[in-house]
């Protein structure tokens, strides 16, 4: 048997705001570790001969960030599937499921987001190879987590008959909403009902046979998807047209709540989903006083509080069970008790038009990244890094100038017929209308200062002419 694991990386983390941005969303970020939450979730997959590559499936504004992420610990993915536009987990298991029987008509999928935080990697693997033994018989596994209190923020499942006495796997008898409190003291007490983790152990084919039983639509669009995929430099674009036609559901309600071929495996792994601050805090060291804290952070008499600094110092004196997060440009600040208020906050910025929610100062694209210093009226000021063999496409804008200015590394600047190699120190100017384009031939980061003038100055004021990354 041959398992492909299905790492779903979509979503925006929006209760993890202002460090969450649709951008730059929780699963790449490092939240609980230097390594972001992607590249945790695929070094904690098992090894060896029967476990393959992993395929991840994400959002097209993602592509090269993941490609990047694989790159740093060393994976070469199967594949990079990219969805362009969010039809929720259901489709976009069936397009990768397509996808696999392309490879290996007996493939099996382990489908596994990519936000979760999972401490006992020895008992994960474990559950992985007890439902393994269940897959064979044509059962749709899922992983339910043994509570350790009541929990009001997750899905339960109950559990129903044994499929094999004291094996700890079950028949599923049924799937529960998120619970209020009471609800959820009567689950843990019962002892029938676990934690719905949305991780999944299936045959492909099995899962495509139960999606075209339940919800024919969408596996015909997947299935189409897939069949008119190409490529993109590494990537696999699924059809655009076919997949957004696609209905748009969950595995759980499209298939696992009505399937008689679901069972759960019992699993206590120190699972958290990290879906709000204070599941961050749950997970998070914390200190003699209850604090977890990172980045430049000062304490005094703070008790039970998440504290994190990502550009300056925060200090904190005389307050117990806060959350208290800063970056560049946003600061939140809240109780304990009122995180899953946060989503709140970025409605609010989507409805204003803002872009805090979008966005951080630092925008990364795939030939490094730009970070805005300073901005006024007809002038930005930005810090650009431009990774060694990163090139810039080919462009030209309507209504603004640049300077640059070598801080470090080598620079190869067209501009118009001109190419020119600047070193330390060393500018040029770009005027109004010239093509263009910046690269680093180097082996070391180039870093420069960028100054912009003119009477629009908007990211949109670009024309590509040409673009290794193939962007539009």
């Amino acid at each position: 048997m041959k398992i492909y694991p299905v790492i779903l990386s979509g979503g925006a983390g929006t209760r993890l705001w202002p460090l969450s941005r649709a951008m730059m969303p929780k699963q790449l970020l490092p939240l609980v570790s230097d390594r972001s939450m992607l590249q945790e979730t695929v070094l904690r997959l098992p090894e060896g001969a029967t476990m393959a590559a992993p395929l991840i499936v994400c959002g097209n504004e993602h592509r090269f960030m993941v490609a990047e992420q694989m790159r740093e610990i060393g994976v070469t993915p199967l594949g990079i599937m990219l969805e362009c536009v969010g039809r929720n987990t259901a489709p976009a298991v069936a397009a990768a499921a397509h996808f696999l029987l392309t490879q290996d008509p007996d493939a099996v999928m382990l489908v596994l987001p990519a936000d979760h935080v999972i401490n006992d990697r020895a008992g994960f693997h474990a559950a992985i190879a007890h439902a393994a033994e269940l897959v064979n018989d044509g059962a749709l596994a899922t992983f339910g987590i043994v509570p350790t209190g009541p929990e009001t923020g997750y899905g339960y499942i109950r559990r129903g008959d044994a499929v094999v006495a004291d094996s700890g796997s079950y028949k599923v008898d049924r799937f529960v909403e998120k619970p209020d409190l009471a609800t959820a003291q009567g689950f843990l007490a019962d002892g029938a009902y676990y934690w719905n983790s949305g991780m999944f152990l299936f045959q492909a084919q099995t899962y495509l046979n139960e999606l075209r039983a339940l919800q024919p639509a969408m596996e015909a669009s997947a299935a189409d998807a897939v069949r008119l995929a190409y490529r993109d430099l590494d990537f696999c674009r699924l059809d655009e047209a076919s997949f957004a036609a696609s209905p748009s559901e969950s595995i759980d309600y499209a298939v696992m709540e009505h399937t008689r071929r679901a069972v759960v495996v019992a699993a206590d792994i120190g699972w958290n989903d990290v879906g709000s601050w204070s599941a961050l805090w749950d997970v998070e060291k914390h200190d003699a006083d209850g604090n977890a804290s990172r980045g430049d952070v000062y304490l005094d008499g703070v008790t039970n509080s998440l504290v994190r600094a990502e550009s300056r110092i925060v200090a904190v004196i005389g307050v117990q069970d806060l959350v208290v997060v800063e970056t560049a440009d946003a600061v939140l600040v809240t109780h304990r008790d009122h995180v899953q208020r946060v989503k709140k906050v970025v409605e609010h910025l989507n409805a204003d038009d803002r872009t805090e929610h979008l966005h951080h100062t630092k925008v990364y694209r795939p030939w490094g990244s730009y970070e805005g210093i300073d901005i006024g009226e007809r002038f930005q000021v930005k810090r650009i890094t431009v990774n060694p063999g990163g090139k810039l496409s080919l462009q030209m804008h309507h209504h603004r100038a640049e300077h640059w200015i070598v801080v470090s590394g080598t620079a190869r600047v067209t501009c118009g017929e001109n190419v020119t190699l600047l070193s330390e120190n060393q500018s040029t100017y770009i005027p109004i209308g010239m093509n263009h384009r910046l690269e680093n031939p180097g082996k070391l980061p180039l870093h420069l200062i960028e100054v912009q003038s003119g009477s629009y100055l908007g990211e949109d004021d670009i024309v590509r002419f040409e673009d290794v990354y193939q962007r539009a």
